[in-house]
């Protein structure tokens, strides 16, 4: 398997490639080494859990930060936006499930997301 990010009109996305046949037990080892590359985003983790509150605001769909309406320290009410994110040429926003203050948010614009991601947490 081989990992790839690729922009396309302005939209990252991260591919993974499985390969079959004779170039697949060549791809093994090299699918160790890609391996090592996702260990990276964990580290950007550490500083979530620094700062993070109790509640997390989670991204329901993969997709790329749109905009970020609040910052660090803002009160939000129940079904504020909270992160907006670009699915399929639509703007999501991603709103705090209860009241309370951003304590952390976890992504930038630009970022491409899972859907399940934390992108802020609230106390």
């Amino acid at each position: 398997m081989k990992n790839y990010t690729i922009t396309v009109n302005g939209n990252v996305y991260d591919v993974t490639v499985e390969e079959k046949g004779a170039g697949a037990a060549a791809a093994a080892p090299k699918a160790a080494p890609a391996a090592a590359p996702k260990a990276a985003p964990a580290p950007a983790a550490a500083p979530k859990a620094a700062g993070a509150g109790k509640i997390q605001v989670k991204a329901g769909a993969a997709g790329k930060v749109f905009q970020i309406p609040t910052s660090v320290g803002q009160s939000v009410q129940p079904g504020d936006a909270v992160v907006i994110i670009e699915a399929m040429k639509m703007e999501i926003p991603v709103v705090a499930p209860e009241a309370g203050t951003i304590a952390s948010i976890d992504v930038a614009v630009g970022d491409a997301v899972e859907a399940g991601a934390v992108l802020a947490t609230l106390n």
